[in-house]
Formats: C-alpha cells, structure tokens, sequence
C-alpha cells in the first residue's frame, strides 16, 4: 500500500472545515454541499475536533437537540486521532478498524493537510488490486 500523502495529492487541496462556534445546522448544509461525512474543526489554523454525521445523529438527532441552536464545538469528537503523511494506508484502515471510525485527519508538524476516509483507503485497494489482476492476466497471456 501507498502512504496517504498520494491519496491526498489527488485532490484540490481543499481543508474543508468548521469553527467551533459554528452551529451544528451549518455544519450539516457543508456535509451536504460537499458530498462529505466529516469536517475538521479549526480554530485558529489549528485542529480542535473533527465534526461527523455520527456525531450530528448521536448527539442531536438522538437527544432531541436543535442543530440550529447547538454549537459544534458542544457534540465535536475533541480526542481526534490522526496521522501523517507517510503513514502507510494499511496502517491507516487498521486503525480506523480498530477505533471504529471513519475519518482521519492528515497532520504534518502541527500544519493540518487534509483528511482522509475509509472511502478513499478502500479506493486505493480496490485500484491496487485491479492493478494486480491486470498484471496477472497479461503475464498469464503472454
């Protein structure tokens, strides 16, 4: 497996985040608009949490609170785990196995670089292993 500073250097370089005084309810329409499960919390060019549906459903939705009235700051997993550039994918699907998570922000001396998702991991080896199919029928056929 590659390390997942190559599953980031695919995309835009776009950190899409929130700040901790944001509401929960325009955290959501940003999940919406960009097509993601999770947003990093930034305060001051700094990683503070990490915002996911799961959050939003367990700690709103489930308790009756009002996404427009909550901050994120109040429902934000604040113990985020990350990793660095070079960590390796596999690494990467391990641990997101073992904490039951699906997001994993990328953090290189203190400077936040993006965030990776099972989705993309799981892209990265469903194209590894296509790659060794191809291999293997073309040295079959040959």
């Amino acid at each position: 497996m590659k390390p997942v500073s190559e599953l980031l250097s695919k995309r835009e370089g776009t950190l899409w985040h929130v700040r901790p005084d944001d509401s929960v309810f325009a955290a959501l329409q940003l999940l919406a608009e960009y097509e993601v499960g999770a947003l990093m919390v930034m305060e001051g060019g700094r990683l503070v949490g990490v915002l996911s549906e799961r959050d939003y459903t367990r700690k709103v939705a489930l308790q009756g609170r009002s996404s427009k009235d909550t901050k994120v700051a109040d429902i934000m997993t604040a113990q985020v785990l990350t990793v660095t550039p070079s960590t390796g994918t596999r690494a990467c699907m391990a641990l997101m196995s073992e904490r039951k998570i699906r997001h994993l922000p990328v953090v290189d001396k203190g400077m936040v670089l993006g965030m990776i998702s099972i989705r993309d991991i799981m892209d990265d080896i469903i194209a590894s292993h296509e790659a060794t199919i191809a291999q293997l029928e073309t040295y079959i056929q040959s």
